[in-house]
């Protein structure tokens, strides 16, 4: 099946829509990147969105609506998008434009099937596991959609994707425990001597919760520092790009040491200034090389 000019452009458009309406995605709609790169990273951003939603919002069966949802894209990809679906009418046109295998799609759904049957993880290993479905694809379709998804790179994204994963997951610790979830690995709430069950409810957290999150963020700091060359390594043009993300998750590591490594009294955020200010940064800066990650900020 070929899809119609119009449908494709109807769609994206609407992809852009969704982006546009997510504050969080500051880098990706930026005029200063080629049109063809917006609407292709538009396009993957309305994915992993609307898959997340399924996981994390919809009322009702969402194991069964992400099956539907699964049937779909897989569809989709095939080159037969639900004409109802215009988030995988412009998946498909961006997939078979950027060469992006079905399965870097078909592991997002499965992160977010997992969410609906695993609460805990056991340790490190099992937590980077779950990372390799809900974060990594995220980075290789990025590099698929801007034209560089070989010369070695995937392992940069990959560790770029791990670290803002773990630091959001520190972030929304109390928003993931109202529905249920904690991604701190338990072998280290053991070391600490933190009970999530007892504790994760808690309007404040304890001090020996405090110094577990601190050990888990300097965790999420250090996988951002091992995905960092990866903007020295792309053309002059994505370097903004790329560092800006690093560079937000670094951000979201600062907010939470500032509110004393407590996310449970209030949610650390990175305000749209702090975003614009990343932004401007990243691109004043953009031709130069071995750029360092500024030094953390303590409370």
């Amino acid at each position: 099946m070929t899809l119609s000019t119009a449908d494709v452009r109807r769609s994206r458009a609407r992809c852009d829509e969704l982006a546009r309406a997510h504050y969080e995605n500051f880098p990706v709609r930026s005029r200063l990147l080629p049109r063809r790169a917006r609407e292709d990273l538009a396009a993957i951003y309305a994915f992993c969105r609307t898959t997340d939603d399924l996981g994390d919002e919809l009322p009702g069966d969402r194991l069964e609506a992400l099956e539907a949802w699964e049937r779909d894209t897989l569809a989709a990809l095939a080159g037969h998008p639900p004409p109802e679906s215009p988030v995988l009418t412009a998946l498909a046109a961006t997939a078979a434009r950027a060469d992006l295998a079905p399965e870097l799609f078909l592991r997002l759904i499965e992160a977010n099937r997992r969410d609906q049957t695993v609460a805990r993880y056991a340790d490190e290993a099992a937590l980077l596991n779950y990372c390799a479905h809900s974060a990594t694809p995220v980075g290789r379709m990025v590099l698929g959609a801007i034209g560089h998804s070989g010369r070695g790179l995937a392992v940069y994204a990959d560790a770029t994707c791990i670290g803002l994963q773990l630091a959001n997951f520190w972030q929304d610790l109390a928003r993931d425990w109202s529905q249920g979830r904690c991604y701190l690995p338990l072998d280290a709430c053991d070391r600490h001597g933190v009970d999530p069950e007892a504790e994760l409810g808690r309007a404040r957290a304890s001090a020996a919760l405090r110094a577990l999150v601190a050990e888990r963020v300097e965790g999420a700091r250090a996988w951002l520092r091992r995905g960092w060359p990866l903007g020295e390594l792309l053309p002059v043009r994505w370097r903004p790009l790329v560092r800006g993300f690093t560079r937000g998750g670094w951000a979201i590591c600062d907010a939470i040491a500032a509110g004393g490594h407590d996310p449970l009294a209030a949610r650390p955020v990175v305000g749209p200034g702090a975003k614009r200010r990343i932004v401007a940064r990243e691109l004043s800066r953009a031709a130069r090389r071995r750029v360092p990650l500024p030094a953390p900020r303590d409370a």
